[in-house]
């Protein structure tokens, strides 16, 4: 059995659909609620739900940046170039413009946060094996 896996079911917010349009972006299953998507604000917002061991691509942010406060479970963070970091309920992190990264849940723990996001988003390669598997708490 998974750690907090209360979190399935939404810890602040309704955990949303099945995160398919960005589904070639993540290795395994992920859900989002696109909680303020107005085309007049150049910032959206999304609760995103992260099934145990999954986690996006690297990705950076153009233009912009990406804000991530955790509500829920046990996750990890990590820019290029630099450690991975482990997360939990009430983390902040703070993504500047053009910083290549990636986050997601642990390998035993659902995981779940609100993403604040503005800028385009570029994809990249997934996370491998290796390096998610090599990640200790």
């Amino acid at each position: 059995m998974a750690k907090f896996e209360e979190v399935k079911n939404g810890v602040i917010f309704p955990v949303g659909e099945k995160n398919d349009v960005y589904a070639k972006y993540f290795i395994g299953q992920s859900y989002l609620n696109n909680l303020i998507a107005d085309p007049k604000l150049s910032v959206g917002v999304g609760n995103v739900t992260f099934e145990p061991g999954c986690r996006n691509n690297w990705h950076i942010h153009h233009n912009g940046f990406q804000l991530l406060l955790v509500t829920g479970g046990e996750g990890w963070y990590q820019e290029e170039g630099k450690q991975a970091q482990f997360l939990t309920a009430g983390d902040v992190i703070v993504t500047h413009d053009g910083v290549k990264h990636w986050h997601g849940a642990a390998k035993d723990s659902w995981f779940e946060h609100l993403a604040i996001t503005a800028g385009t988003p570029e994809w990249l390669e997934p996370v491998t094996d290796e390096i998610y598997n090599q990640l200790k708490k």
